[in-house]
């Protein structure tokens, strides 16, 4: 399947970005796997029906273009709105231009929201009446996470459709495309190594591919047949920052795989998603604080340091903030990842949590009660309460829970690290007892 229509001779004027642009479905690369002839939507699309639909995926997977070409497949009139400029007004006077259309002319209105997860609540129940009685289809882009952004109302309207970051394979079929609109190769104007940073640096996003090579072949004209290196190539376009955003979905998945490779002890890969954090721009602060909640949740008892290690981090990255606060993260991270694991701790809490919810407010046992006033003394709390350091071991056998509960096992340690010593301990007191 080819990406771009032989109408890629458009005018010389036109951005590179519309030369190559797909000109309908077949023609769009990289989601064979959602609007391809095999798949459900491509079928009722190429069918004939249009439904409302979200799109959801990366930057430059096609999503705008995805859109263009289903105006022009259903013969539909197009309206582009982007959601950070568009009010509650301009969106009902879209949808009451599209309900006469629909009824004087029987014509789509196929209404495209860029960036529809900036809209707010008001904005996306003007919406709903005009996309639910069909006055308009609602095409709305997104990179983030519609559920986490989108409310139900809307959502239960549209179809969810999600575009796959594109390969390496569909970003080479761009440069040859590319290069045959300028009758001039790629690897005419770029070492084989710098080509291969380029794809690298385009990060499977086919927009930020498309305006380097405007870049690239508008520069090539003044060097006379020499190839680009790439430290040549990396001057001319800059580098871009990493793909990031600490209010979007991105953030919570790249926190999830770090603290994910860290609880599965992978100092690897902790690391690797702690590299891309920093450098996308997360806030050092969240990430040690996070690390800290892991260390009592996930390593607790089986190596107690944890917990004092990762808030030593947090104090470092506070007292000494970026970048040499990126060593510290580091240095607690593959710590962590590195020690043995636990939540026997955490599930304690956990079931302790589940008997008060059950058992509500049992009495405490008299003998464990405070008996400062003479008053309590009286009713007898604190009496026959054994002291345990009056006890050669430092221990002795006593009952602490209430009467009702008082054969509940909440905390079950593991046998890793330090934990199998505190089992063993705990054992050793539960064997004194049967004694």
């Amino acid at each position: 399947m080819d990406l771009f229509s032989a109408s890629a001779a458009a005018h010389s004027s036109s951005p590179l970005s519309e030369i190559l642009r797909p000109k309908n479905l077949d023609e769009i690369i990289g989601q064979e796997k959602t609007l391809g002839p095999q798949s459900k939507l491509g079928q009722m699309l190429r069918k004939g029906y249009l439904p409302s639909l979200i799109v959801w995926g990366p930057p430059g997977t096609g999503k705008t273009t995805f859109a263009l070409a289903l105006s022009q497949h259903f013969n539909a009139h197009f309206v582009n709105l982007n959601a950070v400029d568009t009010g509650a007004k301009a969106l009902r006077e879209v949808g009451e231009q599209g309900r006469d259309r629909r009824i004087q002319f029987q014509q789509k209105t196929v209404l495209f929201v860029d960036e529809i997860h900036r809209f707010n609540k008001s904005q996306q129940d003007v919406l709903l009446p005009f996309v639910e009685k069909g006055d308009l289809v609602l095409i709305g882009a997104t990179t983030e996470n519609p559920s986490y952004e989108l409310n139900r109302a809307l959502l239960s309207r549209c179809r969810v459709v999600v575009f796959e970051r594109l390969t390496e394979e569909n970003l080479r079929q761009i440069l040859t495309r590319a290069g045959a609109h300028y009758k001039k190769s790629i690897d005419q104007i770029l070492t084989p190594e710098a080509i291969e940073n380029l794809l690298q640096y385009s990060d499977g996003d086919a927009r930020r591919l498309i305006n380097s090579l405007e870049i690239l072949y508008n520069f090539s004209k003044d060097m006379d047949g020499e190839l680009m290196d790439m430290a040549e190539m990396r001057e001319l376009l800059q580098q871009n920052p990493l793909g990031y955003d600490k209010a979007s979905e991105m953030h919570y998945d790249l926190i999830s795989a770090f603290i994910k490779s860290v609880r599965g002890s992978d100092p690897d890969a902790a690391v690797y998603y702690l590299a891309r954090m920093l450098d996308g721009g997360e806030d050092p602060i969240f990430i040690a604080r996070r690390l800290i909640i892991l260390a009592s949740e996930d390593i607790g008892n089986a190596d107690p340091r944890g917990i004092s290690v990762a808030i030593a981090g947090l104090q470092a990255v506070e007292a000494i903030g970026l970048p040499e606060g990126a060593i510290t993260l580091a240095q607690v991270t593959t710590y962590l990842a590195s020690c043995p694991k636990s939540n026997a701790a955490y599930m304690a809490l956990n079931n302790a949590r589940a008997l008060v919810e059950q058992t509500r407010t049992l009495p405490v046992p008299l003998h464990l009660r405070s008996a400062k006033t003479a008053l309590a003394k009286d009713l007898g709390y604190g009496k026959d309460y054994k002291y345990p350091h009056n006890y050669p071991t430092g221990w002795t056998e006593q009952s602490y829970l209430p009467e009702e509960v008082k054969d509940a096992k909440l905390y079950e340690p593991t046998t890793h690290g330090f934990e199998k010593t505190i089992r063993e301990y705990l054992n050793w007191m539960k064997n004194r007892k049967s004694e």
